[in-house]
């Protein structure tokens, strides 16, 4: 099932785990605070779960041996070879808008962090993923104006648990043309195809000549020929609808085409059509599949940072999609004067109910691009609440990826098959049921559903380096294969990850000095606190003959001022603890990475979980505004 936008939310709870798996639990949030976390590793199992994706002839080099050859006639009935490309998720869809994405986002890391790429020995790896989108694509545009985007039907698809290999459903094929027109995919292709072929140019001319010829082609076709792509492909508009319309993708493919052409006309595109098609109005605090806003108005943000005076004639323009860029950075890093990213209590930011993960790596990427602008220009970013250095932008991205390996309320990896403890029960239909490898007999429609869907088993077969779609808005987990909102990966997740991976994987300690306060910093003189703490037990549990409690604290701002600093001393802690961040000072706590005030009447709250007594609270220091 794909991931969609317009999902009702499900009902949020806790998951209390059982007693054995809270020793478990409790071990490794230990250990995530005890070491660093190993980001070259991560980008490893990144990388492999885009091999697990593959859909035709595999390569005999794979390393992911459990997955087989499939669907070698894509497209033949209807005289095309469509042999190739992704599975979009955890069924076997090959959606072209969210693969087109991911392609442009594997590009978009090697354009920005090929030299870490190269040091760690991973470039050729990500080149080959890309290649394996792009060469797909190619065979796709079969004419000027015409590009097959779908090869699969979702409803069809969904009604069968099933390999691959195994496959029965219906293969039928879905193209937009001049009289379908489909101008987000057909866009979001050319921005694929333009951001691949600069990844491709130090290595591989002749192919970066054919991606861009493509990729100019269709980005004219788009352009030419407008009108939503799913109202030409309803079988695309149950899964992956296009909310934000059209004019995000036109604008985003020319910012590519011009970051690998330099050619002036498509600058010249994105600043006449800037106001018409959103580009400087549109303030968000999303970047996806279907809304490029943010990630255009970075993309366009480097051109200013490059080019500075040389792009005189269209810097006014330029300034404007840059202010919108910080717009969805200070909303990220939560100092965007209240127009704010939400956040779990655990730290992770939270946009949808649904496949909340895909939101979390898209704008982990965008702020640790961005911390480079900054820091090769000397600049900082200037939020409604306060100034940000890259130091501090890249040190609230790493906590998200950070969120993401481990160091989060469950003590668990989002990412399959890192660490010790991560989802054992995804929804995915190749890694649920045995390999052709291991199990040769063909697993019917139905039999899947019986026998491996609704099964309490493990998967057989570990998903390396899958993001699932994550934890509720209150940190909760639920390792249920059922739970598609949580449980399923997709390339859209995963794709931007890749990059990030390679930038901290280049540099895994957090250097980012730790915030000093001022001298006059005041602290209360009469004894009296400026926060009114409330304690609560709000789950037990006995584990190996230990009675453990989770422990919810929340901290009332009565002083009548904003807090801009606070400095806690926490004692008696045995357990991982959450809503603040550990100083170098022991028993030291400051705001969380992503809380810069707390105002008057407003609460922080304060996770933590251990056997035996509360731990013990006190205000040592703070600062008002």
């Amino acid at each position: 099932m794909a991931a969609t936008m317009n999902k009702t939310p499900a009902t949020t709870f806790l998951l209390i785990p059982a007693a054995a798996s809270l020793v478990l639990l409790l071990a490794a949030a230990a250990s995530v605070e005890a070491s660093a976390f190993d980001y070259a590793g991560a980008f490893d199992k990144c990388l492999l779960f885009f091999e697990a994706q593959r859909s035709g002839k595999l390569p005999d080099d794979r390393l992911v041996r459990w997955r087989g050859d499939s669907a070698l006639t894509d497209g033949f009935s209807q005289g095309v070879d469509l042999v190739g490309g992704y599975y979009d998720s955890g069924d076997h869809v090959k959606f072209g808008l969210p693969m087109a994405y991911a392609v442009t986002m594997l590009s978009w890391g090697v354009v920005e962090f090929e030299k870490e790429m190269v040091d760690g020995n991973k470039l050729h790896r990500v080149l080959d993923a890309i290649r394996w989108g792009t060469n797909y694509f190619v065979k796709a545009h079969t004419q000027h104006n015409a590009l097959w985007v779908q090869v699969g039907d979702g409803d069809s698809d969904h009604l069968c648990w099933e390999r691959a290999e195994d496959m029965s459903t219906p293969r039928t094929a879905f193209k937009i043309d001049i009289n379908n027109p489909g101008s987000e995919v057909a866009g979001e292709t050319a921005a694929a195809l333009a951001a691949a072929a600069k990844a491709f140019k130090p290595y591989d001319r002749m192919y970066s000549d054919l991606l861009l010829l493509h990729s100019k082609q269709l980005f004219t076709f788009a352009d030419t020929f407008r009108g939503k792509y799913d109202d030409s492909l309803q079988s695309a508009k149950k899964f992956y609808p296009s909310a934000s319309g059209y004019q995000d993708e036109l604008l985003w493919a020319a910012a590519w085409l011009y970051e690998a052409t330099g050619d002036e006309q498509y600058l010249r595109y994105v600043s006449q059509n800037a106001e018409a098609f959103g580009g400087t109005g549109w303030a968000v605090t999303e970047f996806s599949w279907d809304n490029k806003y943010a990630g255009l108005q970075v993309l366009l943000s480097k051109v200013l940072f490059e080019q500075g005076g040389s792009a005189a004639g269209y810097a006014d323009t330029l300034k404007q999609y840059q202010a919108k860029a910080e717009f969805f950075l200070c909303a990220c890093l939560q100092k965007n004067n209240g127009h704010n990213v939400k956040m779990t209590p655990g730290g992770l930011m939270y946009v949808s109910d649904w496949s909340n993960m895909q939101y979390v790596s898209s704008s982990a990427f965008l702020l640790t691009v961005y911390a480079d602008y900054l820091a090769e220009s000397r600049g900082t970013l200037r939020c409604p609440d306060g100034e940000v250095k890259p130091a501090e932008i890249l040190r609230f991205a790493r906590s998200q990826v950070d969120y993401v390996l481990g160091k989060n309320p469950k003590g668990m990896s989002y990412m399959i098959g890192y660490g010790s403890y991560y989802p054992t029960h995804v929804h995915h239909r190749g890694a649920s049921i045995p390999s052709i490898y291991a199990m040769n007999a063909t697993v019917g429609c139905m039999e899947g559903f019986d026998k491996y869907y609704n099964s309490k088993n493990a998967d057989p077969n570990v998903l390396h380096g899958a993001l699932v779609g994550g934890p509720d808005a209150n940190d909760a987990y639920d390792d249920d294969r059922c739970n598609y909102q949580h449980a399923e990966p997709t390339l859209a997740g995963n794709a931007p990850m890749s990059g990030v991976f390679a930038r901290l994987a280049a540099s895994p300690a957090d250097n980012t000095p730790e915030y000093t306060p001022a001298p006059n910093a005041p602290s209360p003189s009469n004894g009296g606190s400026p926060l009114e703490f409330v304690h609560t037990v709000t789950n037990t549990w006995k584990a190996n003959g230990v009675d453990y409690y989770r422990h919810v604290v929340t901290a009332k701002n009565t002083c009548g001022q904003a807090i801009t600093y606070l400095k806690l001393q926490i004692k008696e802690l045995s357990g991982e603890i959450y809503g603040v961040s550990r100083t170098n000072a022991k028993d030291m706590y400051e705001f969380p990475s992503w809380m810069t005030r707390l105002d008057a009447g407003a609460q922080l709250t304060i996770v933590y979980i251990q056997g035996g007594p509360a731990a013990k609270i006190a205000v040592v220091e703070y600062k008002t505004a």
